[in-house]
């Protein structure tokens, strides 16, 4: 039994369990083994014997073969092992991470995430993986560099609009699956989608043939795939080379965030909408979403890459987890915001009082949850949404006087703030201190996202052999 990889037969044995509709207990029972001893199989912390495996899949109804088959039965179980092993792996202890389990809580885009972080650190432009304090310093930097430029990035609008005008692109509306094709084919290359993408993998580009390939759509929304073809061709559009360390790393990946979504929602339609809807009073970042069809973030961001720079108006956005830490943040509106000790603000707290928290509360959480908030440094209005499939409320927001200009600015909505004072909302009363002190025990469930700005889509390894085996199969297509 030397040979079985018992992260694997573990996800798998769980995977068949739940396909028959059994308990731990239920199956402990069919077998005549404790359930923690099943749950220690499924988890991947002990080999079973040869005799327990063949008593487990008879009381599955499988064969012993589908039971001890080698690949994992789902992505998301790909995804799980691959996190819980570059966890094991000797460099990794060098991030000074806390252990995160891959329980079935964990969201999806986290797990995505975190896995994909991994992969390019480790395997992607020399970047060697670096200690905590490091990542922070270089993510600081990078969130400066972004608020210097007031979220404008005037080189890369300009590629954006340059590839638009060489394919005919007027950007009054939403970018076409044809125009998208086309704007692979005036960079040299071909875009086919597969039914066999690897798990975990959004995009592979061959250079050797000029393709590129991408999930089908069953497995890729249309707005993902737009985006990951976007952020793959990125690279080439805007000649990034091998990055020399991580704060290069970082930029570069924003920079290919910001290029996509300048492209599905172009500099000069995007501006000309927000001046009339700021001549009416009406600036509504659902609008953005809706007409150009991106989601509710990219249109967020796009308001806030422009308003600086075309309105004059100064503002902040905030991505903020349903464990009410940032996700991603930018501001350069003076928001205060609670900070590491480098200056980030990515897995920090967020304030309770505010509106990127009151809306996983609030009956609007899915439509526009409009609040102004009374802060240290002044009063702020903002509007958050949260989109039905994503854990995270997505949050922009203006300083008062910039409020009149705003569709929902007419809400009775109002907080107030503290923050980053700690006893504003994280520290407990006095009487409720003298009260509990010492009678509490707590578990925690830590999910560190010190690298949230970065977009959630990994940055694929090439050395992976099923990468390889895709190749080569769709070579001859």
């Amino acid at each position: 039994m030397s040979s079985l990889d018992v992260l694997t037969f573990g996800r798998r044995l769980r995977h068949l369990r739940k396909a028959a509709g059994l308990t731990l207990q239920e199956l402990g029972e069919k077998v005549g083994r404790p359930a923690p001893y099943l749950s220690m199989l499924e988890n991947g912390r002990r080999e079973p014997k040869l005799s327990h495996i063949s008593d487990l899949a008879a009381a599955l109804g499988v064969d012993v073969s589908e039971l001890l088959a080698p690949e994992p039965p789902t992505p998301r179980a790909q995804l799980e092992i691959e996190l819980e092993r570059m966890q094991a792996d000797p460099r990794f202890a060098s991030l000074e991470l806390p252990y995160i389990r891959p329980s079935p809580s964990l969201p999806d885009e986290v797990l995505e995430h975190l896995v994909g972080l991994y992969r390019a650190l480790a395997g992607h432009g020399g970047v060697e993986l670096t200690g905590r304090s490091r990542l922070r310093k270089a993510n600081a930097a990078t969130a400066r560099w972004l608020r210097d430029q007031n979220g404008y990035l005037s080189d890369v609008e300009a590629v954006a609009t340059g590839i638009l005008e060489a394919v005919g692109h007027r950007g009054d509306g939403p970018l076409s699956s044809r125009t998208l094709l086309d704007i692979a084919s005036h960079l040299g290359f071909e875009v086919r989608a597969v039914e066999d993408m690897v798990p975990g993998v959004r995009s592979i580009v061959d250079h050797r043939s000029g393709r590129i390939y991408i999930a089908q759509r069953n497995e890729l929304r249309t707005r993902q795939a737009r985006k990951a073809i976007l952020q793959t061709l990125a690279g080439k559009l805007l000649g990034h080379r091998e990055p020399a360390d991580v704060e290069e790393f970082l930029r570069q990946r924003v920079e290919s965030a910001y290029l996509a979504g300048a492209i599905l929602a172009p500099e000069g339609a995007v501006t000309r909408r927000l001046r009339t809807a700021m001549e009416q009073r009406d600036i509504s970042v659902e609008d953005i979403k809706e007409v150009f069809y991106v989601s509710y973030e990219m249109a967020a961001w796009r308001f806030v890459n422009l308003a600086t720079e075309k309105l004059g108006m100064r503002t902040h956005l905030i991505v903020t987890g349903a464990d009410g830490r940032v996700v991603k943040g930018y501001s350069n509106d003076e928001l205060p915001f609670n900070t590491d000790p480098q200056g980030g603000v990515e897995a920090q707290p967020v304030c309770r009082f505010w509106g990127a928290l009151q809306v996983f509360e609030s009956d609007q959480r899915f439509d526009v949850h409009a609040q102004y908030t009374d802060t240290p440094n002044g009063t702020y209005f903002c509007v958050t949404h949260m989109e039905p499939d994503r854990p995270f409320s997505v949050t922009v927001g203006v300083p008062f006087e910039s409020a009149q200009w705003f569709r929902d600015r007419n809400t009775t909505r109002r907080a107030q703030s503290r923050c980053p004072d700690p006893n504003c909302c994280r520290l407990p009363t006095r009487e409720q201190a003298a009260k509990w002190d010492g009678q509490l025990e707590v578990s925690v469930r830590v999910q560190d996202q010190l690298l949230g700005r970065l977009a959630s889509d990994p940055y694929p390894s090439p050395r992976d052999r099923r990468i390889y085996d895709l190749v080569e199969r769709h070579a001859a297509d």
